[in-house]
């Protein structure tokens, strides 16, 4: 059976991820995801009013006219989390292939929202859920399958999907770190890749998220960031003054503790923000975590600007808004009240967290510095990298070789410069660049078994 490989997004940067593995006749494409920071450029681009031509030529979703080039029918879609570069583009890119979009059931819920969301296109694929641990069969032959594997990343439900063929295994393995303590879900599911690896034939491709592989060591718990945030809120019990949070709002098992930890300390904690709400909301409807009965979340400025008057009229000494804005950007909750354009007033002292990296990427490093600039101004107190990564460090990525012991790599998720940790790591493995460790480009096809 032939297997190719089509390297469509993600491949020169991190962002607009999507790669399509054709098996035979059937074809299954992985992710399609945004570039956030291609948008964030354009400031008030609206995406949902925007035509999928338009975005391609602005670099902000995959081009995928490179897929006329497979010789075969699309069976499926399948996003790998809930992450915007993993999913943003699937309202803008799912309508033209005849094919269900599959993945687990937050994932799938927020796909739907963003397809409701869409404004240009009607998006009528079909959504069909399925759990990490769970197969499915792909195409008509009987001899493909698809595997969810679990898991754990900086957003709850995610996988890893594994395309089973009669020449190998395919391992799509964005985007995880190995966490065996989670905060919420199932550890990542070790024994399962060590299957995998000693089943059949094997491996026959591994592809791999490449954002850590020049850091050493391994990727901390999810529980190291628990405790570090417990440490700093704790430390504030005796603050009379306002106390702020940001973090990513897709990062549930985080604002989980937040809204634990401002309880602790006798805070009201309050989600605000479009994004807090979505995210932590689809989480709650979906039985994943259980708020406490009086937590308020509210998206629409109008109620967060209720929100703030209220805060400000009880006191922010019995409040811990937990906001959007951990990146700086323009329009997010934090940004704004560093602007002074809400009714939350900031004073000398009052303490700000930050549980949350800056992307490493020059829009968000600027958008971040200006808006830890306006907070400063205004008196405010930074608290900084309260946080634990979602991707691996290089041990992570010596244990997954070890565990698949793939035939062929294909480095992702990254630029040319990032990709080069990564197989630096490969190659002291033995592989080797040209023969079994294909370094591509967006827009490329691997030709794996003829």
């Amino acid at each position: 059976m032939e297997i190719e490989i089509a390297t469509i997004g993600g491949y020169e940067e991190v962002g607009r991820q999507m790669t399509a593995v054709r098996a035979g006749d059937d074809v299954v494409i992985f992710d399609m995801g945004l570039n956030l920071s291609q948008v964030l450029i354009h400031d008030n681009v609206e995406t949902e009013r925007m035509h999928s031509l338009d975005l391609i030529d602005m670099g902000a979703i995959p081009d995928d006219r490179i897929m006329s080039d497979l010789e075969g029918d699309v069976k499926a879609i399948v996003p790998t989390h809930g992450h915007l570069d993993h999913i943003g583009a699937i309202s803008k890119l799912a309508h033209r292939y005849n094919a269900p979009v599959v993945a687990t059931p937050f994932t799938i819920e927020l796909v739907k929202q963003q397809i409701e969301g869409e404004q240009k296109f009607g998006v009528e694929n079909d959504l069909i859920k399925m759990d990490a641990g769970e197969t499915m069969s792909i195409g008509d032959s009987g001899k493909v399958e698809l595997e969810f594997v679990n898991v754990t990343h900086s957003i709850i439900d995610a996988i890893n999907p594994v395309l089973h063929t009669p020449e190998g295994a395919i391992v799509y393995g964005l985007d995880k770190r190995m966490d065996h303590t989670p905060v919420i879900g199932d550890p990542i599911d070790m024994e399962r890749f060590r299957e995998i690896g000693r089943e059949g034939k094997g491996v026959l491709c591994y592809i791999e998220d490449c954002t850590n592989a020049n850091k050493k060591g391994r990727t901390p718990s999810e529980n190291v960031a628990r405790e570090h945030l417990r440490d700093v809120l704790y430390s504030m019990e005796d603050y009379d003054g306002g106390i702020v949070a940001t973090t990513f709002s897709s990062h549930i098992a985080r604002v989980t503790s937040l809204v634990e930890f401002a309880k602790d300390i006798g805070r009201q904690p309050v989600l605000l923000g479009r994004s807090m709400e979505k995210y932590s909301g689809t989480a709650e409807r979906l039985d994943f975590v259980d708020f406490p009965d009086d937590l308020g979340m509210f998206g629409h400025r109008k109620s967060v600007d209720r929100t703030f008057k209220r805060i400000m009229n009880e006191g922010k000494e019995n409040f811990l808004p937990v906001v959007t804005g951990h990146q700086g950007e323009p329009r997010a909750m934090l940004t704004r009240m560093a602007r002074g354009e809400t009714p939350y007033e900031l004073d000398d002292g009052d303490k700000v967290v930050f549980s949350a990296r800056v992307i490493p990427e020059p829009t968000n490093e600027g958008q971040r510095y200006q808006a830890e600039k306006l907070l400063g101004m205004q008196g405010a107190r930074i608290y900084d990298d309260i946080h634990v990564s979602g991707h691996m460090n290089q041990e992570g990525h010596y244990e997954m070789l070890d565990a698949l012991q793939p035939q062929n790599i294909i480095p992702a998720h990254q630029d040319l410069k990032g990709l080069s940790g990564y197989v630096n790591l490969c190659e002291s493995e033995g592989y080797k660049m040209g023969r079994d460790l294909h370094v591509s480009r967006n827009g490329n096809l691997i030709q794996l078994v003829d």
